[in-house]
């Protein structure tokens, strides 16, 4: 029988309220039948009594239809009056859980959004908030059960190897961590190699509607988000991940192996345009640019990959300011015909995620030819 919510918690509040008494066989059909009543107390913890039966405890006694409907269903059922303790209720919110610690004009301030990667939590801590974000990092550990580190964001994604330096505020103090994400697992080192939770959609999107058989070439493939899926999802892929940081191809490695895919994904350290012009020219079926700070330097290179018959490439790159999706299109048209190739047709378009004030990150799936 599934769990009906009996817990064990630190010093709760006592309250008498009636109750439903069953034995544990009748339980989860006791509950469900009381819920649809609108009966159950669910501020208060199920208990069991001295002779074992189930107490569920209720906001108020059954009416005289109630009660017959509920002994109909259940012939062993008692109705009792019992002493439950009353549920510790977890703060949802750091506003709720800081509201007596801080002003109101530092409660509007606190992040609204941030990512967890495993077990480590990134947020973004606004200058008011600086003398005080030891308290807000502990507060995100009270909200988020799960996470054991919190870091701040110490500047911008930057460099050749798309770093990002952090400050570490509470909890463990370290930088890697094991991440999960739609069957697959990562071992993640935030602060070695690019990563973001937040384009886990893409991850699986892409890994769907790869076809057996296909030759992928990664070419910014970090610790593998997608080279790692697609070769999941399908047993008779090549992936070529192509990532100019060691650093990440040495956490792709790993990943590979973590999820028994080793035999199908092949990690490559080095410039894109390099390794593509030495060693994977002409031999993708697809073709992967999740670079949108520079993918349109690289467009060009991408073409290279592609087999000659044709192929598919998914385009990542930024939107800014007065420009739309069909501009990001255009350009990518553009870039295709001056490579000597041509956009036969888009089959998805889309933005993904907001990056930053009057800034977007959208994918374009282009087949080419």
């Amino acid at each position: 029988m599934p769990s009906i919510g009996l817990k064990k918690l630190a010093n709760p509040m006592p309250t008498e309220a009636p109750c439903l008494k069953v034995p544990k066989t009748d339980g989860e059909k006791t509950l469900t039948l009381a819920n649809k009543l609108g009966l159950t107390d669910k501020t208060l913890i199920i208990q069991k009594d001295p002779t074992g039966l189930l107490c569920i405890p209720l906001t108020r006694k059954p009416e005289e239809k109630e009660s017959a409907l509920l002994k109909t269903q259940i012939p062993q059922l008692q109705l009792a009056t019992q002493v439950f303790p009353e549920k510790i209720q977890q703060p949802k919110t750091l506003a709720e859980v800081l509201q007596n610690q801080l002003p109101p004009n530092l409660l509007e301030a606190l992040p609204r959004a941030l990512d967890i990667v495993g077990d480590i939590a990134i947020i973004e801590i606004p200058p008011e908030l600086q003398t005080h974000k030891n308290l807000v990092g502990k507060a995100i550990l009270k909200t988020h059960r799960s996470v054991r580190t919190v870091l701040a964001k110490a500047g911008a994604v930057s460099g050749t190897y798309r770093l990002r330096e952090f400050d570490f505020i509470v909890g463990e103090n370290k930088t890697t961590t094991l991440y999960k994400e739609h069957g697959c697992s990562y071992y993640v080192d935030v602060a070695k190699a690019y990563f973001s939770p937040r384009l886990s959609h893409e991850h699986n999107r892409v890994a769907s509607v790869v076809q057996n058989g296909e030759t992928v070439v990664d070419l910014f493939a970090g610790v593998g988000p997608f080279a790692v899926p697609i070769a999941k999802k399908h047993p008779d892929v090549k992936v070529y991940g192509v990532d100019i940081n060691p650093d990440a191809v040495a956490l792709l490695e790993k990943n590979a192996r973590l999820n028994r895919v080793e035999n199908r994904v092949y990690p490559i350290v080095g410039d894109a345009r390099q390794i593509v012009n030495e060693k994977l020219r002409g031999i993708a079926d697809r073709v992967i640019m999740n670079l949108p700070e520079t993918a349109n330097e690289f467009i060009d290179t991408a073409c290279k990959a592609v087999k000659p018959k044709g192929g598919t490439v998914h385009f990542y790159g930024f939107i800014r300011l007065d420009e739309t999706l069909e501009d990001m299109k255009q350009h990518f048209a553009e870039a295709v015909e001056k490579a000597g190739m041509k956009v036969e047709s888009v089959s998805y378009a889309k933005t993904v995620r907001e990056t930053a004030p009057h800034e977007c990150q959208a994918v374009v799936d282009a087949q080419i030819r």
